[in-house]
C-alpha cells in the first residue's frame, strides 16, 4: 500500500503518463484468451457517483498492470473530463464525421487514464440511426487492441442509448446508493436488463455506505427482489464508504485515488479492482481513523 500511495502521489505532482507495475498474480478473466473485457458502469439515477467510481477504478486497474480505456458514453455531459480535470477537443460523436478517426478522439489523460470523451453541451445526443451505429462500430473496433479492460461510463436511467451500451457489454456494474429512490431506479435497470440481456452478467456496487452492514442490507433487498420478481441472480462486487475526501477531490477536479490514496474511499476502490481481477472478496473496514474522519471532517 505504501508503494501504491507513493506512485499515486507522483501522478498528482506531474500528471505524467503512468507506467503500471505488473502484479505477481494473473487476473482470472482479464488475462484470458477471450480478449478485452468490456464493462458498462451504469445506474438507475444520476448523482450516485457512477463516473467518479469509473475514473478511480480505471486508475486502480492501471496500477494492477492492466491497460484500461474509459469511454464516456454519457453523451453531452463530459463528466469524465470533469473528474480528471482535463479537456478534450474531440468527443465520441465526432466519430460520425467521415474525416475523424479513432486516434483523433482518443485522449491520453492524466493519472494514466486513457479515455474518449462524451462531449459537453453537444446538440446531437439522441438515438443513433442504423448507419450511425455501423460507422461508430467500425471506428471503435480498434479499441480492443488498445486495452485489456474497457470501462464504459453510461448515462443514467433507461434511455435507448444507455441500454444499448449496457446490453452490448460483457459485464455490467450497477451503481446505487442506499437511498430509496436510488434503489427503486436500480431495480428498474435490473428489470430491463433481465428482459433484454441475452447473457446476463450484472453486479452491484453500493456507494456511500456508512458501514459494511448497510451494504449487505442494500444488496439483500435487491437480491431478494430480483429473485422473486425477475428470476435473475445478481451478485455484489463491493461497496464504497461515505468519505469526505471524495467531495473535496471532486471540487478540485482530481480523482480521490490520486489526491488522497490512503483515504477510506480509495481503499474501497482498490478492493473493487482486486475483486474484478482476482475474484477476491472485498473486506475493507472503515477502521478507527475512518470513524473519526466521518465524525469530525465530513462537512469540511
Amino acid at each position: 500500500m505504501n508503494d501504491q500511495a507513493q506512485r499515486l502521489r507522483q501522478l498528482v505532482d506531474d500528471k505524467t503518463e503512468y507506467i503500471p507495475q505488473q502484479n505477481a498474480g494473473q487476473p482470472m478473466q482479464a488475462m484470458s484468451t477471450q480478449g478485452t473485457r468490456v464493462l458498462a458502469v451504469t445506474s438507475g439515477k444520476g448523482g450516485v457517483g457512477k463516473t467518479n467510481l469509473t475514473v478511480n477504478l480505471a486508475i486502480a486497474l492501471g496500477m494492477a498492470g492492466q491497460r484500461v480505456l474509459v469511454i464516456d458514453a454519457d453523451l453531452g455531459m463530459a463528466n469524465v473530463d470533469v473528474v480528471l480535470g482535463s479537456m478534450s477537443k474531440k468527443h465520441l460523436l465526432n466519430l460520425l464525421d467521415n474525416q475523424t478517426e479513432l486516434e483523433d478522439v482518443l485522449m491520453q489523460g492524466p493519472y494514466g487514464v486513457n479515455y474518449i470523451s462524451g462531449g459537453s453541451g453537444i446538440e446531437k445526443a439522441a438515438d443513433f440511426t442504423y448507419e450511425e451505429r455501423q460507422l461508430l462500430m467500425q471506428k471503435l473496433a480498434g479499441c480492443g487492441r488498445l486495452a485489456d479492460i474497457i470501462l464504459i461510463d453510461t448515462g443514467a436511467g433507461l434511455g435507448k442509448n444507455v441500454m444499448d451500451f449496457v446490453l452490448a457489454a460483457d459485464e455490467v456494474l450497477l451503481v446505487t446508493t442506499p437511498e430509496p429512490t436510488a434503489l427503486t431506479d436500480a431495480y428498474a435497470v435490473m428489470k430491463a436488463y433481465s428482459m433484454y440481456a441475452v447473457n446476463k452478467n450484472i453486479k452491484l456496487v453500493v456507494n456511500r455506505v456508512y458501514d459494511e452492514a448497510e451494504s449487505r442490507e442494500v444488496v439483500a433487498k435487491l437480491q431478494q427482489t430480483s429473485h422473486r420478481f425477475l428470476n435473475m441472480p445478481i451478485d455484489c462486487l463491493g461497496y464504497i464508504f461515505e468519505d469526505s475526501a471524495v467531495m473535496r477531490s471532486v471540487r478540485k477536479q482530481t480523482p480521490f485515488l490520486a489526491a488522497q490514496p490512503g483515504c477510506t474511499a480509495a481503499r474501497c476502490i482498490q478492493g473493487l479492482a482486486n475483486s474484478m481481477l482476482y475474484g477476491s472478496k472485498m473486506t475493507v473496514k472503515r477502521g478507527w481513523a475512518g470513524f473519526l474522519q466521518q465524525i469530525f471532517n465530513f462537512t469540511r
